[in-house]
């Protein structure tokens, strides 16, 4: 970064305009997906089915790095839908002391990345560094960007990570704000919801498209189902929803209104029912439903309150096609249940009644996948607290 000045001379809107698209949305940045434990496959095939724009892929403890321009960037905060957020780098350098990490600090033309109204939040990490207290780090950091950034208005909140290691320091902006999970389709959730970027990883782990059926039978309050409806109608992950980067002055509004007006046209919503989702908790299937009055995209999915003991897919259709489960398990299946009995029942069911689909089922312990006696997969991930599984895999017909 080019060192600045703390008086700065008075800049017009148009050379101001310029020297962001100089330095900002014309070059080529560092950034990186922050993924859960499990998903940086699913995140990697995102990232290189996005085009050749976007360069040197590479999964890395925590996510996935990956070099582009920032409009590209901006496009995959949209149409990804296994990370958690997108963070862009913006710095990169070694401080041993205070006056060292408030120099370079300074020399960051942070009114070219953020707003000027920003509200800044940091979170700080240290690591076998000089530099070992993250309150003290905060507080130097803070006050020095927050007096670049001075207009008034009403507040952007942004949010910048720092993390020291053995001395060397990297800052990265959040692109995204709130976690991409949100996709801003469900008006209320369930407690304890299974994320969206979860259930669009084992969907398509289990290589369902837009083509299959769906058959959704422990639905909850519908994630797998609404991921799914959102895969079948060409929808990208974040497209209600918006993001911390729309507030950014390298961010170009009109390309981004063109891009989502060029995924609407593409948009296919289809009319006869496509995804099955049943459970006999009501109280989360009548969330599904309201979701499902929100949305033309999700008149396909049909739900019922059903056990899924009770159910037999040629009631739904004669196509076979993807069989996703979220069994309860923990607190949700109560402690009179025995877990291996149940998960062996799950897999006689299946085996029964489903063969020839394929199928994604998440379980909490090794064991249980080995107990529904069926060939699965089983795909680790992390989420509530839990480390848990997800079996994927083709039921012998």
């Amino acid at each position: 970064m080019t060192p600045k000045s703390d008086d700065q001379p008075t800049v017009s809107p148009s050379a101001f305009e310029k020297r962001v698209r100089r330095r900002i949305s014309a070059r080529v940045h560092d950034f990186f997906a922050v993924c859960p434990p499990g998903l940086k496959t699913t995140c990697t095939n995102e990232l290189a089915e996005l085009g050749p724009e976007i360069q040197e892929i590479q999964p890395l403890p925590g996510g996935v790095a990956f070099r582009t321009k920032l409009p590209t960037a901006c496009m995959a905060n949209l149409c990804l839908g296994s990370p958690s957020k997108i963070l862009m780098r913006i710095a990169a350098f070694k401080a041993e002391n205070f006056p060292t990490l408030e120099k370079k600090i300074k020399q960051i033309d942070w009114e070219l990345f953020l707003p000027g109204n920003t509200e800044l939040k940091l979170q700080v990490t240290a690591h076998k560094s000089r530099l070992y207290h993250s309150g003290a780090i905060e507080e130097r950091c803070q006050s020095i960007i927050q007096a670049r950034l001075f207009a008034p208005g009403k507040k952007s909140e942004q949010n910048l990570f720092i993390r020291a290691d053995h001395d060397q320091f990297e800052l990265s902006l959040d692109m995204s704000g709130d976690l991409l999970f949100k996709r801003g389709v469900k008006q209320k959730v369930i407690s304890a919801p299974l994320r969206e970027n979860l259930a669009f990883a084992i969907l398509k782990t289990a290589g369902f498209t837009r083509q299959d059926v769906l058959v959704d039978p422990m639905c909850g309050s519908g994630t797998f189902s609404i991921e799914a409806a959102m895969i079948q109608a060409n929808i990208p992950p974040g497209f209600f929803r918006s993001f911390a980067v729309e507030e950014w002055p390298g961010f170009r509004r009109e390309n981004f209104t063109y891009l989502k007006a060029q995924i609407q046209k593409t948009v296919s919503t289809k009319t006869s029912p496509q995804i099955f989702a049943s459970d006999i908790d009501k109280a989360g299937l009548s969330l599904l439903e309201e979701a499902i009055g929100h949305h033309d995209f999700l008149k396909t999915v049909q739900a019922q309150t059903l056990d899924f003991f009770d159910i037999h897919p040629t009631q739904f259709t004669q196509q076979k096609g993807v069989v996703v489960l979220n069994p309860p398990y923990g607190k949700r299946l109560g402690k009179q249940m025995d877990m291996t009995r149940f998960f062996s029942e799950i897999g006689k069911k299946l085996a029964a009644d489903f063969k020839g689909w394929r199928v994604g089922i998440i379980y909490p312990e090794k064991a249980l996948g080995k107990a529904m006696g069926l060939p699965l997969q089983p795909m680790p991930f992390f989420h509530g607290g839990l480390d848990l599984f997800a079996g994927i895999g083709k039921i012998r017909g």
